[in-house]
């Protein structure tokens, strides 16, 4: 009876201290990189509603927001540029053209060129000028 008694005692205690282990599972799964299906569906549309939008700010072809954000779900980018084109008919907004260049798809890096000396960067002539 003494045995039956500490081997509950005993149990009760593990599951005690495995509890709030346990009930840190969240936790847990945020620190590794693991995150719920649901989660990760939200993100992903919320993120594809932003890129949709955005693309059609700047101009951009539906099409081309597709191949681009591939691994975004298409439905939500669709959504995304339909509610930025009501959005800018409504309010006659006209696109904002992008000033930096297209990034370049990964994988397809030059290296880069040696910088040659442009005329007013400072490496020539304004420096030697002053001298003299």
């Amino acid at each position: 009876m003494f045995d039956r008694a500490r081997r509950q005692i005993r149990t009760l205690l593990i599951a005690c201290w495995l509890l709030p282990g346990l009930s840190a599972c969240d936790s847990a799964q945020q620190a590794v990189g693991i995150e719920p299906a649901g989660a990760k569906l939200a993100r992903l549309d919320a993120e594809g509603k932003a890129v949709g939008g955005a693309c059609r700010q700047s101009g951009r072809a539906i099409e081309d927001c597709y191949s681009i954000y591939s691994w975004l779900p298409k439905s939500s980018i669709y959504e995304g540029w339909r509610d930025m084109d009501i959005y800018m008919r409504e309010n006659k907004l006209e696109t904002v053209e992008p000033q930096l260049p297209p990034p370049q798809p990964p994988g397809s890096r030059k290296k880069k060129a040696a910088a040659e000396p442009v005329e007013g960067d400072g490496r020539s002539g304004p420096k030697a000028a002053s001298k003299e």
